[in-house]
């Protein structure tokens, strides 16, 4: 008997935290199963070779709104090569709305709804004949009923599973091989205190943790190892004060300085205990992620939210004051209530704060939760399948959700991959309205044709340069003396922009300074740029009459941005001895 657990993640950086959670689960059973994990880049053709050459006698399939195209394709063309295999489907995607899948979806027997580790086992110990229970006594599934005189629906769905104590679960990291190079996840708790109506996670009301000390000991096992990334999959993480202060207390304690642990967090439940605390850590330690979502007060009451915005605003510019962690805030574009010109408000309220990343994210319309129950009422129109991205609503129209569309992807390129932070906080000088620069920018690329092609840093740099040019807003010279800046910010170029000077201008102050090879570079200015802790400029910088030399260290990185280390001259100084 062989059961193969099978999941197809977003990126080779992934790992699927479900499929190694159900395996430990599965005890002694564990000797008959296998995991094998894919990504959506891989060829589908590829994957369902792999999954046949592996025989399995059971075949699980671990779904989310990201692979749920492949593995209903996959499934459907393994089935035409071994009809005999029963195929099962288990994970947020497909815990809801369970009948209707298997109906639509014959290549799939069955479905484990919710949380599925008893389940699983309960499952594995049916498939390996070692229990009298048939498939109707085992809670929490779904599937096809064989026998027409007891369902005459052909669809049979047992009682939904209690939910299980975490102290319960196995660690499932024992043997770390395989997660080279990857984020490694990982709960101590499951469940969400709070009703947001566009997400799943509310459904769960029942707030369960992993006893603490278990904790603390697996938290170890990846310090020790030096896994470079745990990131916590908890909704909330801090909505247990004593809870998460045991665990952020335990990691500064036994920091080896290598691991990064990322959590999701509401800022305005910070206490002023925890905003202390967390200055005092490791810069480059943790790392939040902060759902704003909307500062549309009808908007957040309407999804059902719980926040105070003021609150939020304070707590993040407190722990950037600090200057130790890496801040993430979310934005959701197409929420009740909010049209354009108000979503365009909320993004530079939100952006007035210059997180590290703004992630700007399309609403998207799950099964089972509250706004997919409300679809009709809020005149939803959203993408039949995955991920059910929506394309109007009553308040905002396709054109307009393809405008935000335009800022969104300049936003990525040239804010979220912090390649230009110095232009970008120039820019903010003579770009008062953020939300109406990128999509400005956004439309000058489109009307350009520069949407559709793949482009070098130095092409982007090149992009943004003739779209400031055009615009005139800033002075040409500041902008490609920034953008230069902002390239050997970065990393030490092997090429030159068109613009910059010749390398043998100032080779003598090069051959100086720059005693460590690739590592280090010099090069000369004539403006002062924002430093790190100027997040944002209201006025531009004026030409100096002297040029000024900035030494590159990229063997001194910032923790955070990774931006080398900078040290400036002046020209008397670089002359000198």
């Amino acid at each position: 008997m062989k059961i193969l657990l099978v999941a197809v993640n977003a990126k080779y950086i992934h790992s699927n935290p479900a499929i190694y959670s159900l395996l430990s689960y599965a005890g002694n059973y564990r000797e008959f199963i296998e995991t094998a994990e894919f990504t959506i880049n891989h060829r589908k053709e590829y994957i369902l070779q792999e999954i046949y050459k592996k025989k399995p006698d059971v075949l699980c399939f671990s779904c989310y709104i990201w692979n749920i195209t492949y593995v209903r394709e996959i499934a459907a063309e393994f089935h035409k090569l071994k009809p005999e295999v029963p195929v099962w489907a288990g994970g947020p995607e497909v815990s809801y709305e369970t009948s209707a899948f298997l109906k639509q979806n014959p290549a799939f027997f069955g479905v484990m709804a919710g949380e599925g580790e008893v389940s699983f086992l309960e499952l594995a110990e049916y498939y390996c004949g070692e229990t009298g229970k048939e498939l109707l006594e085992i809670s929490g599934i779904v599937f096809r009923e064989t026998n027409p005189k007891r369902h005459s629906s052909g669809i049979c769905q047992t009682p939904q599973r209690m939910p299980l104590d975490l102290s319960s679960l196995p660690f499932p990291y024992r043997d770390l091989r395989g997660f080279e190079h990857r984020i490694v996840y990982y709960e101590s708790g499951r469940g969400c205190p709070f009703s947001c109506s566009y997400c799943l996670s509310s459904v769960d009301k029942k707030l369960r943790f992993r006893d603490i000390e278990l904790v603390k000991e697996e938290l170890l096992f990846f310090i020790e190892r030096e896994v470079l990334q745990v990131k916590f999959v908890d909704r909330t993480f801090n909505c247990n004060h004593a809870h998460a202060m045991e665990i952020w207390k335990f990691i500064r304690e036994h920091d080896r300085g290598k691991t990064n642990f990322h959590f999701e967090i509401a800022a305005d439940l910070l206490t002023e205990e925890e905003l202390e605390f967390l200055s005092s850590l490791r810069p480059g330690l943790v790392q939040f992620e902060i759902g704003v979502q909307s500062t549309n007060p009808e908007t957040i009451q309407e999804i059902r939210r719980t926040m105070q915005l003021s609150k939020v605003a304070l707590a993040v510019q407190r722990i950037q004051a600090a200057g130790n962690i890496h801040i993430h805030l979310d934005l959701i574009a197409g929420l009740p209530y909010e049209g354009y010109e108000r979503f365009a408000r909320s993004f530079c309220d939100i952006y007035a704060l210059k997180p590290d990343q703004l992630q700007l994210g399309f609403l998207k319309v799950l099964k089972g939760s509250y706004l997919y129950e409300r679809r009709v009422a809020y005149g939803l129109v959203y993408f039949d399948n995955p991920p059910y991205e929506v394309m109007q609503t009553n308040w905002i129209s396709y054109d307009e959700i393809l405008n935000i569309k335009l800022a969104e992807e300049m936003l990525e390129v040239y804010y979220n991959s912090g390649q230009f932070e110095v232009t970008m906080k120039l820019c903010d000088a003579v770009y008062p309205d953020a939300f109406a620069f990128y999509q400005k920018l956004g439309v000058y690329c489109e009307e350009h044709g520069y949407l559709s092609m793949q482009h070098t840093r130095i092409r982007r740099s090149e992009i943004l340069l003739e779209f400031l040019d055009t615009d005139a807003r800033m002075p040409i010279d500041l902008a490609k003396e920034s953008l230069l800046y902002d390239l050997y910010y970065r990393e030490n170029m092997k090429s030159r922009p068109y613009w910059a000077r010749k390398p043998i201008a100032f080779a003598h102050v090069t051959k100086k300074f720059c005693k460590k090879g690739i590592l280090s570079h010099i090069e000369p200015f004539f403006y002062h740029f924002p430093k790190k802790e100027e997040r944002s400029v209201k006025e531009l910088p004026k030409r100096l009459s002297e040029e000024v030399y900035v030494l590159f260290e990229y063997d001194k990185r910032d923790a955070l941005t990774h931006q080398a280390k900078t040290t400036e001259y002046t020209a008397r100084e670089v002359t000198v001895g």
